[in-house]
């Protein structure tokens, strides 16, 4: 088998194991509750053949995709941002009072939208990024505080700038020619593609071409795998660690606005939460590679639209997608140690097969059939 086809395999093998094993787990406790389980997973694959539900998935996943990036930004340099949550809530929130008071032109309200979004999340994050470099503060301690902090503020300004409406207080609504347009890609779909889909693919081969093809990204990968051997080498760890929470923060603040310029058009009291850590899921089990993420996203968004006809159709509770991703996010951590302890158990096996050929080319080679012999060193 070619080399890369077999390293192709092996990677493929640990989230083929972890779904799998959720999906075994997950039919267990179906039919420990006496719960329909044939019916429950012919709901679950008919969703993939409705366009509606397509185009719903493709909108999640967006959002989910630009949550994993951020979080794999972090991964990658060994840092584990889990302030993606209050990073984005902030973004989202200086993005949406500044289209909502500035009115441009589609595209150019999305352009300007990225920037201050993506300058209030990498500021926010780098707040972590300061604490650890200068005060030697972990960054999950600090990102979990600054998402708490980040909430309360949020909140605050809402109230204090603001327009209630209804029960809710948001920014002001976005001007219709600011708001991004949705796309027909899904015949037959009563819901278009948000538009903003393509700044997640754009995020997606950025991210590959600075971390894979530029020496910056040779740098953060190679701080992340060892700091000793990054410093020895001349790398200044203190000065990637504030780089990597800022890119992280700036990829964290794209995520609130496809619901901000699609869907809501003003951010509220009642703006989705939860987005980041959903992110930290996805980045693991796509295993921070953009296109192993866009996977992950897929999965995720499409478990989420499924748990709705799950309760309409099969009466089953929609919390048990809640407890299927679970399962794939402690089944993918074991799967892939297992997976890497089969590597390296068959990269041993393949460099001792090929010793032993040598010995054999060598044994048959020399005079009588035997290993020729190193002439014996006399002393002085």
């Amino acid at each position: 088998m070619n080399g890369r086809v077999r390293a192709a395999l092996i990677s493929l093998a640990a989230p083929v194991l972890a779904i799998t094993f959720s999906i075994v787990v997950t039919s267990l406790i179906l039919i420990a509750t006496g719960d329909p389980l044939g019916l429950t997973w012919q709901t679950v694959l008919d969703v993939g053949l409705r366009p509606r539900s397509i185009a719903q998935i493709l909108n999640l996943g967006t959002i989910y995709y630009l949550s994993a990036l951020a979080v794999a930004i972090g991964f990658r340099m060994n840092l584990f941002n889990i302030g993606v949550d209050g990073q984005y809530r902030v973004a989202a929130f200086a993005a949406a009072m500044v289209a909502g008071n500035i009115s441009l032109p589609f595209p150019l309200s999305i352009v300007l939208a990225v920037i201050v979004a993506g300058i209030t999340g990498g500021l926010w994050a780098g707040i972590a990024g300061y604490l650890k470099v200068k005060r030697g503060v972990n960054e999950v301690i600090s990102t979990i505080m600054l998402n708490a902090i980040a909430t309360g503020l949020v909140a605050f300004l809402l109230r204090q700038f603001g327009e209630a409406r209804g029960n809710d207080i948001t920014t002001p609504v976005i001007a219709e020619s600011s708001r991004a347009p949705g796309i027909d890609l899904i015949p037959g779909s009563t819901e278009p593609v948000n538009s903003l889909i393509i700044l997640a693919i754009l995020a997606g081969i950025a991210y590959w071409i600075v971390l894979n093809r530029t020496r910056f990204g040779f740098r953060l990968r190679a701080t992340g795998r060892s700091q000793g051997a990054a410093v020895a080498s001349g790398i200044d760890v203190k000065r990637m660690v504030i780089i990597s929470m800022l890119l992280s923060g700036g990829m964290a603040g794209m995520v609130g606005l496809p619901l901000v310029f699609g869907e809501s058009y003003s951010y509220g009291l009642t703006f989705p939460g939860g987005l980041g850590f959903t992110g930290i899921a996805v980045a693991l089990l796509g295993r921070n590679h953009p296109i192993g993420v866009a996977f992950g996203a897929l999965l995720f968004a499409y478990l989420e639209v499924a748990a709705n006809p799950l309760q309409i159709i099969a009466d089953v509770s929609p919390e048990i997608i809640t407890i299927m991703q679970g399962v794939i996010v402690l089944a993918v951590v074991i799967s892939y140690e297992l997976v890497r302890r089969y590597r390296v158990r068959d990269e041993q096996q393949r460099v001792a097969r090929a010793l032993a050929a040598d010995d054999a080319i060598n044994t048959a080679g020399s005079p009588g059939g035997e290993s020729p012999r190193q002439p014996e060193r006399t002393s002085a």
